[in-house]
């Protein structure tokens, strides 16, 4: 079981340089002091009311800070909206990273969800799946191949040469998932086939988000496997990772722990999902409440869970590796 980090670079309410600084910098530095075994980010152009309660920072921007202070620890995009991008400037954005990492970055990649975000880039959200799929098809020709052409549906260019190029294309994680039904998202209850297919053609691994209940999580990661079998891929070609928010608190009692939770998930999530929706996606409750989830979920399958806290504290950082992580998971 590997246990990941993300950094907390959501916009959060009176953002200011030194809390910046800590989000990005001291927190990648010491997460990796800490023995977390990936560092990523998340990733709104814009505030996306139907699931969280702001946007972030540029994510890229954020994990190029954390790069230049960190050493040996995977780097990552937990998740990249591929659709409202360009091809050619966004292999050129990662495989800048790449280098500059010493090859520890990974591509986690969604089609996103937030129409706000696809009109403000003149581009309609009924497309995203198909401009995701594109993206994934021209960008590792760009980072495998020199003097490219791609005529896609929604992107073209001829004779491009991206450089420097990877030795090795980095590894690709397809985000997917149910989510409980939500008025303001369009996402299912259920995975659909493009993101299956999707799944079975690029992804080296597989990461359910956190907008549906753990047993959702659970059907998801076998209802990949069984797809994989139907396609003629071996399921064990691919990882199964997840990823999640929380809030620590060091307490046995669960409602203690709900209480003091509420208030840092609502900034995050925002407070358009009632609380009890919130508690059903996420990892709150006691530490006992935490754990038993996670280690529900790696009993389906789970190789890899990666954390976003709900609050730029530094402590949740430490709390999250000695009440979690050690005591379990090591």
């Amino acid at each position: 079981m590997k246990f990941g980090f993300t950094l907390p670079s959501f916009t959060w309410p009176g953002l200011d340089y030194p809390t910046t600084t800590r989000i990005t910098k001291e927190m990648a530095r010491r997460a990796e002091e800490l023995g977390y075994d990936s560092l990523t980010v998340w990733d709104h152009l814009l505030s996306a009311p139907g699931l969280y309660g702001g946007s972030w920072l540029d994510p890229l921007m954020v994990l190029a800070c954390a790069t230049g202070v960190t050493e040996k620890i995977a780097l990552g995009t937990h998740i990249l909206v591929v659709p409202i991008r360009h091809p050619v400037l966004l292999a050129k954005e990662l495989t800048t990273l790449n280098h500059m990492s010493g090859g520890r970055f990974f591509w986690g990649v969604g089609p996103g969800w937030n129409e706000p975000e696809f009109t403000s880039m003149g581009i309609s959200m009924r497309e995203r799946g198909r401009r995701t799929d594109e993206m994934l098809d021209a960008v590792k020709l760009l980072l495998t191949e020199e003097d490219v052409s791609f005529d896609g549906q929604f992107y073209q260019f001829e004779n491009v040469t991206i450089e420097p190029r990877p030795t090795k294309y980095f590894p690709v994680w397809i985000a997917g998932g149910s989510r409980i039904p939500d008025p303001l998202s369009p996402d299912r209850p259920h995975m659909v086939k493009t993101v299956l297919d999707r799944i079975a053609k690029h992804a080296d691994v597989f990461t359910c988000r956190a907008s549906g209940s753990t047993e959702l999580v659970a059907r998801d990661y076998e209802t990949v496997r069984e797809h994989l079998r139907s396609a003629g891929r071996d399921p064990a070609t691919l990882g199964l990772a997840h990823v999640q928010a929380g809030y620590v608190v060091d307490t046995s009692d669960s409602k203690k722990a709900l209480a003091i939770q509420r208030k840092p998930m609502e900034t995050i999530m925002g407070t358009n999902r009632d609380w009890e929706h919130l508690q059903g996606c996420y990892l709150v409750g006691s530490i006992d409440d935490i754990v038993a989830k996670l280690k529900f979920l790696e009993s389906h399958g789970m190789e890899h869970v990666t954390i976003h806290p709900a609050s730029p504290e530094m402590e949740q950082l430490e709390l999250w590796m000695d009440k979690i992580i050690n005591p379990f998971f090591r």
